[in-house]
């Protein structure tokens, strides 16, 4: 195996491990228990983004339009988002968290404080050089990785007619 495929599969086996141990404290979470993990964050990306819209949630999550519509349809028949429209443009639909929307999230957000806790011992280790190496390499990497889906004409917003499992779970 090489170093570009060690350091893959490396990346692959991290994230794997993160998602698991997260996964397992979300499922251990009494208020999170019955919310999947793509309805969580999607919580998140609309309790931190001002005017969330069903385009903005697809590109940012890599998922369909249609996707979000049926996952933003969920969220606000469970009572968590509600969607509104501006005065000025009564064709765009925002999304915006209801006050119940805004608990689940506010938990959400102190099980990050406390994975970032769990592993703050080996982010201390590491050097500003070592964090900016890290950071250029990934950003170069996306950077390629955009230039590849913009040459094969991928919109990941139009999706595919493959199925591809994006429920980050």
């Amino acid at each position: 195996m090489n170093k570009e495929e060690q350091v893959l599969m490396s990346f692959r086996d991290l994230f794997n491990k993160w998602v698991f141990l997260n996964k397992f404290k979300f499922k251990i979470e009494d208020s999170l228990k019955e919310y999947k993990s793509s309805e969580i964050h999607c919580i998140e990306y609309i309790g931190r983004n001002v005017d969330s819209n069903v385009t903005k949630l697809a590109e940012s999550f890599y998922m369909t339009r249609g996707a979000i519509s049926k996952l933003s349809k969920k969220l606000i028949k469970k009572g968590l988002i509600e969607s509104y429209q501006k005065p000025d443009n009564k064709k765009e639909i925002y999304f915006r968290l209801t006050p119940q929307g805004k608990v689940i999230n506010k938990v959400h957000e102190e099980l990050h404080k406390e994975f970032q806790e769990r592993d703050k011992a080996v982010f201390e280790q590491v050097t500003e050089e070592q964090f900016d190496s890290m950071l250029s390499f990934v950003e170069k990497y996306s950077r390629h990785l955009d230039a590849e889906l913009k040459k094969q004409g991928l919109d990941i917003t139009k999706g595919l007619d493959i199925t591809i499992g994006n429920d980050f779970e």
